[in-house]
């Protein structure tokens, strides 16, 4: 049955659930507080599709690396100590994670839905002819000394035991794969290579699908800004949104889709639904490559520094660093140390760093680590969110899963481990 469809959010997880839901037949309009031309630059992620990298980020070693981050402005995760309630709720429940089995658990959850997503990705990328630079030699997860490569062999054999094709290569086998890490001023010990992940321009396959959605009759209403939801009851008495108010006048659908990131929570919270999902900031820089330099074909992260990149043709974006402190974008130029330093002494003379172009984006956390995709008790709103850094990796799993709720079709994974209020 066609229904009426308003979904929040115009970024990748938005716009891959519209287009699934009107190549259903549903009649889907899309709707975002900021503008179409910001929208098509504002992407700050690493470019990376990586199912791989699921693991869940709340696990027995993460408690010491927290404290650490607290007194510490050189780590790659960075807690701002700040009295924010909603940060201390997050903190509680993340600390709660952080057992062995729950981790295991929680990645599974995030392999699944990333390994359903990527399968996806590639049926729709292949069917459409899609075109946004992508690489599709692996990606590399680079470390320093033998210790961790050893503790990494062994950490990651839940994802080869599911499906992942990782091999352990040496330092000799990483150079033939990488040749431009052979002028690194790291010395790389070895690395895991994921055969299966891949890289690629997640702004130019946004605005890939968003054409596609228009060829759909999707409508995008840009420049508008959700600021609540307004409630009632349905003639049996259960609780229903009967429409969003905006900057633009109240908007009216059959089904309420929040997929705008962070701020989902805070729209939720007005409806009387809470989730918990809180901002991460997370910091890139693209720099051009300079003219005949030897820069690097394949996505990468140093497991060390945490700093990860994908080139995007004639350029090198690198990303790192999630930061606790709330849901400013405000930053500065020193925010960017570790991510300069590391441009120099990973590909030194590569890249025009006086070139550079610097962004922020925030990224909605779960404490346990899963997304959030599902109704909303028995009311006609719907979640997606909370995909933290792996958005894009499982933006078409989720958009599948929302779709198949929203149409009362069995899922193809199970939905449990991603329901509101699990």
């Amino acid at each position: 049955m066609e229904m009426k469809l308003l979904v929040v959010g115009a970024g990748i997880i938005g716009v891959t659930t519209a287009y699934e839901l009107a190549r259903r037949g549903h009649d889907v309009e899309v709707v975002d507080r900021e503008a179409a031309e910001t929208l098509a630059t504002s992407d700050a992620t690493a470019g990376l599709i990586a199912p791989g990298h699921s693991f869940a980020w709340a696990s027995p070693s993460a408690p010491k690396e927290l404290l650490k981050s607290i007194f510490s402005a050189d780590t790659s995760i960075r807690v701002k100590p700040r009295l924010d309630a909603e940060l201390v709720s997050w903190g509680l429940k993340f600390l709660r994670e952080c057992t062995g089995p729950r981790a295991h658990r929680n990645t599974l959850a995030k392999l699944r839905l990333a390994q359903r997503s990527q399968q996806l990705f590639n049926a729709m990328i292949a069917g459409k002819g899609m075109d946004f630079r992508p690489s599709t030699g692996g990606v590399l997860y680079l470390y320093r000394d033998a210790d961790a490569l050893e503790r990494a062999t062994a950490h990651g054999s839940i994802m080869r035991e599911n499906g992942q094709a990782q091999r352990i290569v040496s330092r000799e086998e990483l150079l033939q794969l990488e040749p431009a890490l052979a002028n690194s001023h790291v010395r790389f010990i070895g690395a895991v290579h994921d055969e299966t992940d891949a890289t690629g321009n997640p702004a130019i396959f946004a605005a890939e699908v968003r054409k596609l959605c228009e060829e759909l009759g999707v409508r995008f209403t840009f420049d508008t800004a959700i600021v609540g939801i307004r409630s009632d009851s349905s003639p049996a008495g259960v609780p229903r949104v009967a429409a969003l108010r905006s900057s633009q006048g109240e908007l009216v659908a059959d089904r309420f889709i929040l997929a705008g990131g962070p701020e989902s929570a805070r729209l939720a919270r007005t409806a009387g639904v809470r989730l918990p999902v809180y901002p991460a900031k997370g910091y890139s820089l693209t720099a051009p490559i300079n003219e005949g330099a030897p820069a690097p074909g394949l996505g990468g992260i140093d497991e060390r520094s945490l700093v990860a990149w994908s080139r995007f043709g004639d350029h090198l974006r690198m990303s790192a660093t999630a930061e606790f402190a709330g849901y400013s974008q405000q930053y500065a130029r020193k925010d960017f140390a570790n991510i300069l330093k590391a441009g120099k002494e990973l590909f030194p003379g590569v890249l025009d760093l006086s070139r550079a172009t610097y962004k922020v984006g925030l990224r909605p956390m779960t404490p346990d680590g899963p997304p959030i995709i599902g109704r909303a008790g028995e009311s006609n709103l719907y979640i997606n969110t909370g995909h933290g850094h792996l958005g894009w990796t499982m933006a078409c799993g989720s958009a599948e899963m929302l779709a198949d709720l929203i149409d009362g079709k069995p899922t193809v994974l199970a939905a449990e481990p991603y329901a509101v209020g699990r």
